[in-house]
């Protein structure tokens, strides 16, 4: 079993305060975070765009593998997560995999079957209790 840990600070109200967010690798180094990077255009990250970060992340390492076990080596994946918030209600409403891959000798049906499979098995994915929408495209 193998447990990643990160810390979060906040000071004051939600409007007016702000934080920090911390990972034990220190990636993240008291990284500010507030109100204004979650939804307007301050400085900083927040955890929509850290989501965000995960679900790309994971979602380009499970689709490794699953090509590995199907016997073919991607030369490129380059994944983008979308997390949308809808912000009356204050909930992450969805997220939006894009996909351009550059994988040598596969056939354009087993691609989309391979990233299917990774978008539906990735950790990330199978966390989330949101929609999970995957645009793929092969490059040649």
């Amino acid at each position: 079993m193998k447990k990643h840990i990160a810390y979060a600070v906040w000071n004051g109200t939600l409007k007016e305060g702000n934080g920090t967010l911390t990972t034990n690798s220190k990636v993240l180094n008291s990284q500010p975070y507030s109100f204004k990077t979650r939804f307007g255009d301050g400085a900083g990250t927040n955890p929509d765009e850290l989501l965000a970060a995960s679900h790309a992340g994971c979602f380009a390492m499970a689709l490794s593998l699953v090509l590995e076990k199907s016997g073919f080596v991607a030369e490129s994946l380059d994944a983008k997560a979308e997390v949308t918030m809808d912000t009356d209600k204050i909930e992450i409403i969805g997220s939006h995999l894009t996909l351009v891959a550059k994988v040598p000798n596969i056939s354009q049906e087993t691609f989309l079957e391979c990233a299917t499979a990774a978008k539906e098995n990735c950790p990330i994915s199978k966390a989330l209790k949101i929609p999970i929408s995957l645009d793929a495209r092969l490059e040649q």
